[in-house]
């Protein structure tokens, strides 16, 4: 199969992301303003609507889910330059989000060599 490099690569990226957001607030660096739980919905939840769809490597889901990886690079980007203390974590949630980003970009260039889109029919006026 194909695609399985890169089925790899973005599940690593996103399981890694969910693992270093519960890592990170819960014991890494815990925010002083907001209570653990709270960040861990907020963060964690919209990480969930796509699991299935990319456990299945479903190539809609998978496209779709890529733009939920930037988020969380920018997200760890800002904390990076704003939060020294959690430099570290962030710093890793961004390499987690790219190689989410980029496994998914490389699985459905990959599996769309291998599988056509459907043909259309013509009709004729």
């Amino acid at each position: 199969m194909p695609g399985t490099f890169w089925k790899a690569t973005y599940l690593t990226g996103y399981l890694g992301t969910i693992a270093i957001l519960i890592a990170w607030y819960s014991w890494l660096a815990p925010s002083q303003h907001f209570h653990v739980a709270l960040i861990l919905t907020v963060l964690i939840v919209p990480l969930l609507f796509p699991l299935k769809g990319l456990l299945s490597a479903r190539r809609y889901t998978i496209g779709w889910s890529l733009f939920l990886s930037l988020a969380y690079f920018t997200h760890g980007v800002v904390e990076a330059y704003a939060a020294p203390v959690a430099r570290i974590p962030a710093l890793i949630e961004v390499a987690c989000s790219l190689l989410w980003f980029l496994g998914g970009v490389g699985y459905i260039r990959a599996s769309k060599r291998v599988i056509p889109a459907a043909p259309t029919s013509q009709t004729e006026s």
